[in-house]
């Protein structure tokens, strides 16, 4: 973990995720910094060992490995400090002990990742937190929703799977006034596209195993505070005794060189085919934020830089007995994109969506939902894939 240090903010995005977190000549000029593998950390005297009195202690509390990503992490963000875990869902639920306690009423947003949704429902509920789902779209209208004991707000915007914006200023007012902590999972926009602590956002939450990372061979999570929040969480953290691994550290640091470039393709990548889809008579709806037909892109284009390369469609299937044969029609008939889980990485994926843990929000009637992870190939390629699959559900 390391806290934020004053660096240079006029530099374009690209340059600053080139530069940000590590000076190679701290460490005789190479350009990537050691991977340091380490446990115990020794001290020169009895006295220095006693107060604690270096820079380092013991592994746990931080490496050069460690502090260069988080710095990196923390200029990206304008954070007062990061911490480092083991996946980006440990990300989100170590923030959430971070700051709730027994008896405390948490308000996370329906449209959350359903991981998350599974750690309200059953850890969070057996210490003694009281758990509320709300609507994405409910704005300041969330102020109907806070009780006395209501202690934190959880955002995930666009939502996970189907997308849904939140308006972030007009929550993060209410809870505010009501001194209730703003988390946010970002890992979709990532800081380059949106900055959620310049929203009032209070803690930064991205599953670096996403775009930072890149290449679909990296597990980590980063959690990023305010000034305000920043030593509650650092203490959360050490109590835990959860890290980062200085190899992960220095692989992720290595794809945040890269992420800018590779977010702009996948953005091109899957807008061209997010807007191929709206074509398409057997598909129903998409699901994409940067498109003018979706509900929530009047939000999207006010505060967000761009878009990332993950989007779902609506498949139009006439009868809900065959939502599942002809989604499961449509992935088989892919050869390009692979059918796995998670995204950020250079392939592109494909699963179907199951929302019936959703409490507010419904599925869609006019077929299966079926999310895309739009890589890095070629976009005619693609298309054919997708038209492969298409066809195979037109048969099934």
């Amino acid at each position: 973990m390391a806290d934020n240090e004053d660096t240079p903010t006029a530099l374009g995005p690209n340059t600053q995720l080139i530069r940000a977190g590590y000076n190679p000549f701290d460490f005789h000029g190479f350009i990537n910094p050691p991977a340091v593998h380490a446990s115990t950390v020794l001290f020169p005297d009895a006295e220095t060992m006693e107060k604690h009195g270096q820079k380092y202690t013991y592994a746990t509390r931080g490496t050069p490995t460690t502090d260069a990503l988080c710095n990196a992490i923390n200029e990206l963000e304008g954070a007062a400090g990061t911490i480092l875990v083991p996946s980006g869902l440990a990300a989100v639920t170590l923030a959430f002990l971070a700051y709730l306690s027994p008896g405390d009423h948490a308000l996370i947003v329906d449209s959350v990742y359903g991981n998350v949704r599974h750690f309200g429902d059953t850890m969070l509920t057996r210490f003694g937190v009281e758990v509320e789902y709300y609507d994405p779209s409910i704005g300041g209208a969330i102020e109907g929703l806070f009780r006395p004991n209501t202690k934190l707000v959880h955002l995930e915007s666009p939502g996970s799977n189907t997308f849904e914006m939140q308006d972030i200023p007009a929550i993060v007012a209410v809870a505010h006034r009501h001194e209730a902590v703003v988390t946010m999972d970002n890992t979709w926009a990532t800081p380059l596209y949106f900055r959620p602590l310049d929203f009032g956002v209070d803690v930064s939450i991205q599953g670096s195993t996403k775009y930072p990372a890149g290449h679909a061979d990296i597990l980590m999570g980063t959690i990023s505070a305010n000034a305000k929040y920043w030593k509650r969480l650092k203490h959360a953290n050490g109590a835990l005794g959860i890290c980062g691994t200085a190899d992960d550290a220095y692989q992720v640091l290595r794809g945040l060189r890269t992420m800018g470039v590779r977010l702009e393709r996948h953005q091109a990548n899957a807008l061209a085919i997010a807007e191929w889809l709206e074509t398409r008579h057997d598909v129903a709806r998409v699901l994409h934020p940067a498109l003018p037909s979706f509900p929530g892109h009047d939000i999207w284009k006010r505060d967000f830089k761009g878009a990332s390369g993950v989007f779902s469609f609506v498949l139009s299937v006439e009868r809900r007995e065959d939502f599942k044969v002809k989604a499961q029609a449509f992935l088989n008939g892919l050869s390009l994109f692979g059918l796995g889980y998670s995204w950020g990485g250079f392939p592109s994926l494909a699963l179907q969506v199951d929302l019936d843990d959703r409490r507010i929000l419904k599925a869609p009637e006019e077929g299966p939902v079926l999310r895309l992870q739009i890589g890095l190939e070629d976009v005619a390629d693609l298309k054919a894939d997708l038209e492969r699959g298409l066809a195979a559900a037109r048969a099934a």
